[in-house]
């Protein structure tokens, strides 16, 4: 899609106009905001942090939740029985202390004193409620299978057992003890997961919709609560005073907008009226990356996450391995990293980023740009399904609404028609369209991106292991596939362990339910005097810990 820069523009003043209209966003500002101990200041400085998310939370209900936009709210609103650092490591949060048992299959976690907004006390209970909602089939949780570490978790949630075979178990009000099926080294790196979060039980029992809007039933134990929420305009957080840390949370309020458009973006944060760009809320504009280079301010970091393109094997040419393989192999990816994205990403060609631990060497399944070997899977392909011709080939490429999705789909596209002859149309769609089109099926090719939920390889493997996953979307199963990843999770021996994992990668990476295009790195802008806004390896920013001078 080529952009109309003068539309463009127009369009940039005037959002960029009602933007500032909307919000009001400003730095520090003086007023008669509650202090931490929750007594007011009159004349004292709120510290405030401007920020913009691409659009509305899909949901904002932890067990619901199944996207980075929802992540980055919900885990500054809610916390965790751990919070993970800057490293991406696990600290203590909701829990102040853990036992393992030597077998290292059950977990026992003390609660520390903290609170609900609403006043009541957080407790184990709230925990194991949170938990089992999320299993419940009924419920229809996409994240449903993180939980099946825990021992009867996965039977429960898919082969009719109970919920009190699951184990998780409030043994008192502090205490939550949580017994695995296998030894799962990046537990407690789950336990901080926004799936994992905590819900109120007697808030949410009494209110089936809670988390629809802002107000006095959407209850939170994080660091900050959902003071507003206007609906496709902007979101507010404010400091919760009775937060277990808050005398070291340094950010009074945090202005959330949403701009879908990454030039106003880019526009807004150059005028001053945002802090920052870059994950997990919104993404550097592309025509404005060089700018930012070269005055210096952009920042790059290798990210535990994969932007790859998805096929829908129910398709009746997409079900064909060949076709898709040759059309995986036939994308210049270094070319695309050049000359579109701009921004260090590493070409992709096997399934886990090189920023996970133990896999910092990719595999290399296949060669990038290999024309040769595109071309004999093509006539392979065609050959299987009785096409005479590539010019009978059509497809159509899929992606939400995106400037930068919008100009790799173009790249793509151009690379398919130039070297393979196959003519391809694109489908853009505003983010909740897109996702229900992936979810029902409704599409042939389709961009996502993966960002690790936890620095293990598995959380990029698990995702295929049958095709009910509901994080799969392709319809792709493979019965080798999926008993290797049931190896690597019984398997007590690390290095056998990583084995199997990569032997299952080889498959998947043979088959080609998925094309990887890059590992991503997170480019990011930040304003001066504002300190720790930066995310993790996975992606994810504590806004505790941000501090502005």
């Amino acid at each position: 899609m080529n952009k109309n820069k003068k539309f463009l523009l127009l369009t940039v003043l005037a959002v960029f106009s009602l933007v500032l209209a909307a919000c009001g966003f400003g730095g520090e500002k003086s007023d008669n905001s509650s202090s931490s101990d929750g007594s007011k200041d009159s004349g004292s400085k709120s510290k405030e942090l401007n920020l913009a998310i691409t659009s509305e939370p899909p949901s904002l209900n932890p067990g619901l939740a199944e996207d980075t936009t929802s992540s980055a709210i919900l885990i500054n609103v809610f916390e965790g029985l751990t919070v993970s650092d800057a490293e991406g490591k696990p600290t203590p949060g909701m829990a102040e202390k853990w036992e393992i048992s030597p077998d290292k299959k059950t977990y026992t976690f003390h609660l520390r004193d903290a609170k609900w907004s609403n006043g009541d006390q957080v407790v184990a209970g709230d925990f194991e409620y949170a938990w089992k909602w999320a299993l419940n089939p009924d419920n229809l949780s996409a994240y449903s299978s993180i939980f099946y570490p825990i021992k009867g978790a996965q039977a429960y949630h898919q082969n009719g057992g109970s919920a009190d075979d699951v184990g998780v178990k409030a043994e008192d009000d502090k205490t939550l003890v949580v017994t695995l099926e296998n030894p799962t080294p990046y537990f407690l790196e789950l336990t901080g997961f926004k799936t994992y979060l905590p819900v109120n039980k007697k808030v949410t029992e009494a209110n089936k919709q809670w988390y629809a809007d802002a107000g006095e039933n959407y209850v939170t134990n994080g660091p900050y609560k959902l003071s507003d929420w206007k609906h496709d305009d902007s979101i507010t957080l404010t400091k919760f005073e009775d937060y277990w840390d808050a005398s070291n949370v340094d950010v009074d309020t945090v202005n959330i907008a949403m701009i879908e458009k990454e030039p106003t973006v880019a526009t807004n944060f150059k005028s001053g009226s945002l802090d920052y760009i870059g994950a997990p809320f919104q993404t550097v504009d592309l025509n404005a990356i060089d700018g930012f280079k070269k005055d210096g301010s952009l920042r790059i970091k290798d990210q535990a996450s994969i932007y790859w393109y998805k096929f829908n094997t129910k398709d009746k040419i997409m079900n064909n391995a060949n076709i898709r393989k040759a059309l995986a192999l036939a994308i210049d990816r270094q070319k695309l990293i050049d000359n579109v994205t701009k921004g260090e990403q590493k070409p992709a060609t096997g399934m886990i980023p090189v920023a996970v631990p133990n896999f910092t060497k990719d595999r290399g399944y296949f060669k990038d740009n290999d024309v040769a070997a595109a071309k004999a899977a093509l006539e392979a392909g065609m050959k299987e399904l009785g096409i005479k011709d590539a010019k009978d080939i059509k497809v159509n490429i899929s992606f939400n609404t995106s400037e930068a999705h919008a100009a790799i789909a173009q790249y793509i596209q151009e690379e398919w028609s130039k070297k393979l002859g196959i003519s391809s149309q694109l489908d853009n769609s505003e983010w909740q369209v897109y996702i229900d089109k992936l979810k029902t099926g409704d599409y042939q090719i389709g961009r996502m991106g993966w960002v690790a939920d936890y620095l293990d390889p598995y959380t990029f493997l698990e995702q295929f292991d049958t095709a009910k996953n509901g994080n799969n979307q392709t319809g792709w199963e493979n019965a080798e596939y999926k008993k290797l990843l049931d190896k690597a999770v019984a398997e007590v021996d690390e290095a056998k362990r990583l084995d199997y994992l990569k032997q299952a990668e080889a498959i998947i990476m043979t088959e080609f339910p998925v094309a990887p295009i890059y590992y991503y790195t997170n480019l990011s802008v930040v304003k001066k005097g504002i300190e720790n806004l930066d995310p993790n390896p996975t992606g994810d920013i504590h806004l505790k810990y941000v501090k502005i001078k």
